[in-house]
């Protein structure tokens, strides 16, 4: 496995992160570009805030983690102080979208916003440590806490009392952004949390019959035979596990670490496309059609996630079969996603691994996360 590790290593540091120095900042407004093209050049101006979070929150990380740059940190510094005057209304909630000067075209329906912004300025915190961030960071996961039973609020477009979901990509979300948050939290609150979502994730959202994970149930907790209830999607799921495995290392328990490694292998090999390769992007649990029309495309995202929680299961265990399926998804995403021709790697492919979109960001994909994968599992190489 560790002849792995320069490849991934070279990868981030050579190529994706220079990509995004060089065509992502708005030198102008401030904030960044994300929908770039093959070649990095900017195709749309709009600015997603979660996307903004995301690379604020890289930027930061990167100072820490590997070493302080003052070009990073200038990175994440611009995009935090446009994320400050621009990103939230007036109680605090973070918008969806803004157009290029920082006006809000999207509001803030989407929760996801709150919890990048939430992670980006308490990793900046640790950095620069300017108490405006620290007290951005706690009063933004504050909110998403006081939000946690109604995400979207007002928002919300299902009628109520009928069908009762719930969405397992908020506790997926917290079992991360708790760890992040935890030099800014009170150790109680760190520990209810996180046993919280542990129990969130483990206990309700895996399916006790399928053991797979659902992307939403009933209220209850119970299982919905619906569209909704029965999709799962594997790169949800798996990135999940990694998750698990960081809180297991967290809290040293080796039972939530064997059951995450568990889940997630069981996960992958449902997910994967045996006549085609690669995984797929959602699936139905009990085999029926899924409503989702993109259902068998191949995502980066899926892909990078897995070769994380399977670099740190086999880091952990040193268990053979995440070894090996390391090696088989390695390989189907490097061939496929990584851009021979110019740096950073394609999003989406058809089922057949065709190119869809040869675009390297966009209103979905921005820098998060192939360089967080490609850091993740040069990490977890090097402590082999």
């Amino acid at each position: 496995m560790k002849q792995f590790l320069d490849t991934y290593k070279n990868e981030l540091l050579d190529q994706v992160i220079p990509f995004w120095q060089e065509h992502s900042p708005d030198k102008e407004q401030g904030g960044y570009f994300t929908c770039l093209d093959q070649k990095g050049k900017v195709y749309d101006t709009d600015k997603f805030v979660w996307l903004q979070a995301r690379q604020v929150w890289f930027f930061s990380m990167l100072c820490e983690k590997v070493g302080t740059n003052p070009d990073w940190l200038n990175m994440a510094r611009d995009g935090a102080h446009f994320l400050q005057k621009n990103g939230s209304d007036a109680q605090g909630n973070f918008y969806f979208s803004l157009n290029r000067a920082g006006k809000p075209l999207v509001q803030p329906y989407n929760i996801f916003s709150d919890c990048f912004a939430a992670m980006a300025f308490s990793a900046l915190y640790k950095v620069d440590q300017q108490e405006e961030y620290a007290r951005l960071a706690v009063s933004t996961f504050e909110n998403i806490l006081s939000r946690r039973s109604n995400p979207k609020g007002k928002y919300n477009k299902a009628f109520p009392g009928t069908r009762s979901l719930k969405s397992f990509a908020l506790p997926m979300i917290l079992s991360n952004l708790t760890l992040e948050m935890e030099s800014l939290l009170d150790e109680g609150l760190v520990q209810d949390l996180a046993s919280g979502v542990i129990h969130e994730v483990m206990d309700v959202f895996l399916d006790p019959h399928s053991g797979l994970v659902l992307e939403n149930v009933l209220e209850d907790g119970s299982f919905c035979d619906s569209f909704e209830g029965r999709l799962t999607s594997p790169g949800h799921a798996i990135e999940a596990m990694w998750f698990m495995l960081d809180l297991s290392k967290r809290f040293g328990d080796p039972t939530l670490r064997d059951r995450a490694i568990e889940t997630g292998l069981r996960t992958l090999e449902y997910g994967w496309d045996s006549k085609y390769g690669g995984i797929y992007y959602f699936l139905d649990i009990k085999g029926h059609p899924p409503d989702k029309l993109e259902w068998n495309q191949k995502l980066w995202w899926v892909h990078l996630e897995c070769l994380v929680f399977l670099a740190k299961a086999f880091q952990m265990t040193g268990d053979p079969v995440c070894r090996s399926w390391f090696e088989k998804v390695h390989a189907y995403t490097w061939t496929h996603f990584k851009d021979p021709d110019y740096p950073e790697w394609f999003g989406y492919l058809d089922r057949y691994g065709k190119v869809q979109l040869p675009l390297k960001g966009g209103k979905w994909k921005g820098c998060f996360h192939v360089p967080r994968g490609l850091y993740q599992v040069w990490q977890s190489l090097a402590q082999l």
